[in-house]
């Protein structure tokens, strides 16, 4: 059996213990119960709530900087890298490793291309819209 079995009951035994003191020991170890569940519900509710807060917002991660930019990268291995950094009016080519960042190429700035659409979504909505129609015909 696993630690997460005897969790439980090790938790409930105070409660448990409590009310079996008490005159009427069901409705206080029931009402300590649910006081305990709404307390959490409660808890996870506000949780929940701040992050969709904060995605709704957009709340800037810490990190960012107008100084140094992300261009792009590219992986070259499992856990290998080239970011491509601009700084300034240049732009400076790394490889970043494990442990490890090592310069490679300094550029002068460039333009960075727009961003090519694959045809992946076109495809998907085409294929959902036949699956749709043909769902509607049967």
């Amino acid at each position: 059996m696993s630690a997460r079995a005897f969790a439980v009951p090790a938790i409930l035994l105070p409660a448990l213990a409590g009310a079996a003191e008490t005159a009427e020991p069901a409705a206080s170890a029931a009402g300590g119960l649910l006081q305990v569940f709404i307390g959490l519900v409660a808890v996870l509710g506000l949780i929940a709530a701040t992050a969709w807060m904060a995605k709704r917002f957009g709340v800037a991660r810490g990190g960012s900087s107008a100084l140094l930019n992300v261009v792009g990268s590219a992986s070259v291995g499992t856990r290998e890298r080239v970011v491509v950094l601009e700084i300034g009016e240049s732009w400076l080519v790394v490889g970043v490793g494990p442990g490890n960042v090592n310069p490679i190429a300094t550029l002068p700035r460039g333009e960075t291309p727009p961003a090519a659409q694959t045809a992946l979504p076109t495809q998907f909505a085409a294929r959902l819209q036949q699956m749709l129609d043909k769902r509607r015909a049967q």
